[in-house]
């Protein structure tokens, strides 16, 4: 394989992983501007989202569109109880000890999934050729599949934050909870919301993921964290910013392994040490 071969190859793996920390990243980005709130539970949504599915399609042999619709309803169920259980009855707390109860949520979830199992789960690809030819590189359908739901669900974001009264309201709290308060939009419900949609952007990227590499009871950490550092570098609070630095931090990471072969975890997390002590706004949020 030649060298430009090789690079267009490391490019598509780049975009695929890099997708799923797009997806990670905007479902930080969705609890942030309406609660303010880093959500470090967001790994274990991703999480719950594969292992669902897994046994979906496994034990229960269901077909993956049922499947993926149950995992997700199941896993937005479980991130609408964690607002209503977890962050509304506190949610006068400062920001520090509400950021510290996601992260005891993350543990007690990951315990509860450690005690019904530890092994290690995947199902079939989404349907398709096995590999399919881009230029002279070779692409999985699962990537093909993870790069295109991850385009739709950005697109359907995009209108629904900028087109829909709901979506609008949300944004309203970003800015300004109190103001949105006063001029009449139920804060609280949009709380419930962010923690709704968030938990489906873990769902889907947990689905999404779990073919092409198995999932576990502590999987989701891992992901979750890589996500996070793609929120710092594209912008803490920046919806095109998560999506770029979902893609860079893919991008960087597939190159970085050449390079420091063994090390493509201690990238991603040197790079968020780098972009905090240099531009701890990121490429695209403000300072």
């Amino acid at each position: 394989m030649s060298l430009s071969d090789t690079i267009v190859q490391y490019i598509l793996s780049g975009l695929t992983i890099g997708s799923i920390y797009a997806l990670v990243a905007l479902g930080y980005n969705i609890i942030y501007n309406t609660t303010g709130i880093i959500n470090f539970a967001q790994g274990e949504f991703l999480m719950l989202g594969g292992m669902f599915m897994a046994a979906c399609c496994n034990i229960y042999h269901l077909p993956l569109p049922i499947g993926a619709l149950i995992s997700i309803g199941l896993v937005v169920i479980i991130g609408l109880l964690i607002e209503r259980i977890a962050i509304r009855p506190v949610k006068d707390a400062n920001i520090v000890t509400l950021i510290i109860i996601t992260i005891g949520v993350s543990i007690f979830i990951k315990a509860c999934a450690a005690f019904v199992t530890k092994d290690s789960f995947t199902f079939q690809s989404f349907p398709g050729p096995d590999y399919i030819k881009v230029s002279t590189a070779t692409l999985s359908v699962q990537s093909l599949w993870i790069m295109g739901v991850a385009c739709i669900i950005m697109i359907c974001l995009s209108i629904f934050f900028r087109r829909t009264v709901m979506g609008k309201a949300m944004r309203a709290c970003s800015i300004n909870r109190e103001a949105a308060h006063i001029v009449g939009i139920d804060v609280d419900r949009m709380s419930l919301l962010s923690f709704g949609l968030s938990a489906l952007m873990g769902a889907v990227a947990g689905i999404m993921v779990t073919p092409t590499t198995q999932i576990s009871w502590n999987r989701g950490t891992e992901l979750g964290l890589k996500g996070f550092c793609a929120v710092i570098l594209g912008g803490l609070g920046s919806g095109p910013g998560a999506i770029l630095g979902g893609i860079s931090l893919g991008l960087l990471e597939t190159f970085g392994n050449i390079v420091f072969s063994g090390y493509k975890d201690a990238i991603a997390f040197s790079i968020l040490l780098i972009v905090l002590y240099l531009r701890p706004q990121g490429i695209i949020g403000r300072g």
